[in-house]
This record gives structure tokens, sequence and C-alpha cells, in this order.
């Protein structure tokens, strides 16, 4: 057994010893599902050990083949996009169980979806077969549609249906882009290496019409403007440690997929680039005004991470080696200080009853600990220098300007917008009279000190030290970029 499956084994293993727990024994059900979540994550920062950080390929491979007259393949592999996103996977699925104490109903039920979406949410960055890829695709949908509809809050039942139809209307156009691009390309085989030699040999024309539908597909996901109607309410409704995954992880699969499919179609990359950005920019300033104009702070940071990942998307766009080190760096720096957001907000939440920003005020006298992490990741999120987001806005600013010169003030005028909101709520949060009603709110707890110094540090040291993932990602980024 590789290391690959073994680190997509070990998720699944532990949510099928789970099966043979008493529903009673609530504890030991957390304890095996924290194990098997550590285990993941130790298996998945070994990777790096033996990891050649020279070479652009394809490492750890595995591959057997599964159907030969499709063409399937059971094939894993990664390389340093892949590696970069596997260990933030890893990571916040450990902090999303950390997170799990205040689930307290059907405790073996729910550890048991949480594990087996983290399997499927490596798989994603794990496969090099576009069949298996679309299994592990979809696979996320069903624990998280009974995630957020067993355990969310009290519009669970729409959210979690307005996620699934999203997500299965985009997965159909994903779906014939493959079928399409199966059937065009020589040899007939959905494994990737096969698909990018047939593929770049397709009319532009064609390419364009393969690349919108996994443009439709992916950007659902993403989520992108216009298709982003179910994140607010998916974040709002879900628990707390699921929204961790939604917009820590769940999103960077829809920026994942469309590095891939830009760099099998790059005639189309290059033909839709003006369309890419445009969607991006719009994205970035439409999502940041309607995150300034809510009052529930899940809700605005679920809109927050349009104009995130709007970021994400110019990246992408300007198909540069800067562009592209920007939106890998941005899906890190997301990943990380949306997960710490909405771990923060949750817990409070969870205290409160009440998410509305209006209801608190002077936390930082009642809860020091609380409003120290909470400004750092307001913080981090506007990119300010030291943290993670602004070594990637820096990248996307260059790599952007490179292609369309001063329109990138648009992005400039994104992060301006996400600053004001930010600071806004700070003072909302943070200053004025302490209220009668929240003077007994006890402050965070060890363990949920634990899991937010843990993404915070990972946020700063990455915004101090950010050498050792740029050389991780490096030669892959350099390959991608040439591809175009």
């Amino acid at each position: 057994m590789g290391p690959l499956t073994l680190l997509l084994l070990l998720p699944a293993t532990g949510a099928l010893l789970i099966a043979f727990v008493p529903p009673g024994r609530s504890d030991l059900i957390r304890r095996l599902a924290v194990a098997a979540a550590v285990g993941a994550l130790v298996v998945g920062l070994a990777l790096i050990v033996g990891f050649d950080y020279q070479t652009s390929g394809m490492q750890y491979a595995e591959k057997v083949q599964w159907n030969p007259r499709l063409g399937t393949y059971y094939a894993l592999a990664i390389d340093g996009v892949s590696l970069s996103m596997v260990i933030l996977a890893a990571l916040l699925s450990l902090v999303a169980l950390l997170a799990s104490r205040g689930i307290r109903e059907r405790t073996k039920g729910y550890y048991q979806l949480m594990l087996v979406l983290e399997s499927a949410m490596l798989g994603v960055f794990m496969a090099r077969d576009w069949a298996l890829f679309y299994i592990f695709w979809e696979l996320t949908l069903v624990p998280l549609f009974f995630l957020i509809d067993r355990w969310g809050g009290a519009n669970r039942h729409g959210a979690a249906l307005n996620f699934v139809l999203y997500t299965m209307g985009g997965s159909v156009f994903m779906l014939i882009a493959l079928l399409v691009l199966f059937d065009a390309v020589p040899g007939h085989s959905f494994a990737m290496d096969h698909m990018i030699a047939g593929a770049r040999e397709l009319p532009a024309q064609t390419q364009v019409l393969i690349f919108l539908g996994f443009l439709i597909g992916f950007g659902v996901k993403m989520p992108i403007f216009p298709i982003h109607g179910w994140l607010p309410l998916a974040d709002v409704q879900a628990p707390t440690p699921v929204t961790i995954l939604l917009s820590g992880i769940l999103q960077k699969m829809g920026a994942y997929g469309l590095i891939r499919a830009a760099f099998l179609l790059p005639d189309a990359a290059h033909a839709l680039q003006g369309v890419l950005v445009g969607i991006a920019l719009l994205s970035l300033i439409y999502g940041g005004l309607l995150a300034w104009r809510q009052t529930d702070l899940k809700a605005m940071i679920a809109y927050s991470s349009v104009g995130h990942m709007g970021v994400v998307l110019v990246g992408i766009a300007a198909l540069n080696v800067a562009g592209l080190t920007g939106a890998l760096m941005q899906m890190i720096a997301h990943g990380l200080v949306a997960a710490t957001l909405f771990l923060l907000v949750g817990l409070l939440s969870e205290r409160t009853h009440t998410q509305e920003i209006g209801h608190y005020s002077s936390l930082v006298q009642i809860m020091p600990r609380f409003a120290f992490f909470t400004v750092l990741a307001f913080v981090a999120a506007v990119g300010m220098p030291g943290t993670a987001g602004f070594i990637a806005e820096i990248h996307t600013l260059i790599g952007g300007f490179q292609v369309w010169g001063w329109l990138m003030l648009l992005l400039s005028l994104g992060v301006l917008i996400s600053a004001a909101y930010a600071l806004r709520t700070i003072g909302r949060l943070f200053t004025g009279p302490v209220r009668h009603q929240m003077r007994s709110v006890p402050d965070l707890r060890h363990i949920e000190l634990v899991a937010a110094a843990s993404l915070t540090a990972g946020t700063v040291l990455i915004g101090f030290f950010p050498a050792p993932v740029l050389r991780l990602t490096s030669a892959t980024v350099a390959q991608l970029s040439s591809g175009f």
C-alpha cells in the first residue's frame, strides 16, 4: 500500500471503526474520529520529507488499471499544488473535529460523515484520473447534505437542498465536458496525462466549449458570481465545524479543478482570459459590497469568501507565474483565515445564541483571548503585511498588472472594501459599553484555544516566512505557467 492510499484510507477506516462503537459512547467516538484525523495529518506532513522540490512532475504515483474498456484507472499522485491542498484539508478536518464538542445528538453518524467527507476531499486533490476525480467530487455531496440537513440551523433543510441542487447542476456541466473530451481525444482514456496530450491538439473553438463546462462546474463550488447563491445560506445554516470545511476546503476544490482544467485546455484559457478576469473582479467587488451590508456575522464572512475567491480567479486568469502563485497562496491564506473566523464566530454564537453584530459590544473586556484571535483573523482577511493574505495579494496584483495593467486598481478597490467592513466589525464587537446580557459569556476554553492558535500561527508564519510554501509549489507553478 502506497502512502497516498494510506492517507485516503485513514479517515475512512476511522468511520468504519466508529460503526462498531455503541451510540452512547460519545467520548470514544470522538476520540476515534480525532485519532483518524491526526493520523491523516501526520501522513500528509510526512509526504514533505520525501518530496522533491525541484521536480515539477507528479510524485508518489500509484496507478492500477480500473476498467480497460472505459480507460479508467485508480491513479493517485501529487505535485506541489496537490500537496499543499492535501495538508490544508487534513489540518482543517482535524480543527473541525476538535470544534465539534457542541454536537451532542446523533454523534455516531455525525463523526462518520465528517470522516467520509475528509476522505472524499483528499481524493479530489490526489486523483490523477478524471473519472476517479469526478467520483470523489460527487462523493463530497452525500455527507455534506446530511451534515447540513440533520445538524444545521432552523432553515437547514432548505440550505441542504439548495447546496445539493447548485452543486449537482454544476457537476452536470463538468460531466458533459469530461465526456466530450473523452470522446474527442485519441485513445479514449480518462487518465489525466493521456487527456492532456490529446486535449491540446483540439481546435481552439472546441477547447473553449469544453472549458466553459468546466468553468460552470468548478465555478459553482468556488463560488463565482453569479452562481454563488448556495454559499451564504449553507454557511449560515450549517453547524460551525461543517462551515469550516465548506469555506476552508470545498471552495478550494473548485479553484484547484479550474487550475487543472486551464492547464488541460490552454488555448481556451487564453481565449477566455478577459471573461475570467471580468468575472473575478465582479465577484471581488460584489462579494465585498454584500459583506458590508450584512448584520449577521456568518453571512458577512460567507459573502467575503466570494470576494476572496475572486482574488484567486484573478490569479488563475493571469496565466503567469506571479498570478498562479498568488492564486495558490490565496487559496491557502483564505482557507486558514476563513476557518479561523467561522470557528470563532461559531463558538461565540453557541455561547450567546445570536449572530447579529448589533447584539455585541466591548467583548474585549469579557473575552480577551477571543478578541485577540478575532482581531488577528480580520486583519489577516484584509491581507495586511505579516499575514499570508498579503503574500497572496501582492503576487496576484503583480501577475494581473503584467497582463491588464491599471485595471488591477479594481482589485485594490476590493481590498479596500474588505478593510472597511473588517474594521467596522472589529469596532462593533470590541468597543462601547459592556452589555449586561454578555457579562457572563465564557472566554475560549483550552481545546478551542489550541484550534484557534494553530490556524492563526499558520497564517502569521506564512506571512513572515513564505519561502517554504513558495519553494514547495514553485516548480509546479512554473510548469503550469509554461503550458500557456
